[in-house]
């Protein structure tokens, strides 16, 4: 088949990659917005909250589709990973217009600390809820304490390190690569990883400082 001969190929995978990591992009900007409620107030959060709970069924299906596109991001980052290794392969790209040799090094590392969080955060934020218990409540009380936060900032600094080579990668597997776009790529590929790491890591700070006091 067409498709286990394209899965195959290296240029396959680096494609199931890009648009993995568009779609894992893509939520993390849906989830940043929806984050963001949390500095408007508890009132605002457990709205939104409680708004996307009320459809049981496409949390479900959502939460499914997922959890299939990080396991083939994650599946197909650790076979490129091996691959590279072995043939010293390279993007047959133009050069990058803003180089960051530490994002591209420590790619495995920063995305297995994602990997990581994401565990403790499913299971600190899903799983492990009790059922009389509201997540805005949950929120502020997990996140006040000095470790869970410095956990969370430091998942967060991963993320934006990741996702600065990672968005670029992506855009180049993409072919969006011209002398036109290069600056506007090149701010992107940093204004992207901040603006998630000043959403996200802001969260913990909020708490942390006390300004979350009249949360």
């Amino acid at each position: 088949m067409w498709f286990i001969s394209f899965v195959n190929s290296s240029l396959g995978r680096k494609a199931i990659m890009a648009f993995t990591g568009f779609c894992l992009i893509s939520f993390l900007a849906v989830h940043a917005f929806g984050n963001a409620a949390i500095y408007m107030g508890s009132k605002y959060f457990q709205i939104y909250a409680d708004t996307l709970h009320s459809f049981p069924v496409l949390v479900l299906l959502f939460g499914l589709g997922l959890l299939v596109v990080l396991v083939a991001h994650v599946g197909f980052g650790v076979m490129l990973f091996f691959e590279k290794r072995k043939t010293s392969a390279r993007y047959n790209v133009q050069a990058r217009v803003v180089e960051n040799t530490f994002a591209s090094r420590t790619m495995p590392y920063t995305g297995l600390f994602i990997l990581l969080f994401l565990v403790v955060h499913v299971f600190g934020f899903g799983v492990a809820v009790p059922s009389d218990v509201q997540i805005s409540i949950l929120v502020k009380e997990y996140l006040s304490g000095f470790l869970y936060s410095l956990f969370y900032i430091i998942s967060f600094v991963a993320l934006a390190i990741h996702l600065n080579h990672g968005f670029w990668s992506m855009l180049q597997t993409f072919g969006v690569n011209h002398p036109r776009y290069n600056r506007l790529i090149s701010v992107l590929t940093v204004a992207v990883p901040v603006a998630f790491l000043v959403i996200f890591g802001g969260i913990p700070i909020y708490f942390m400082t006390g300004a979350g006091a009249s949360y």
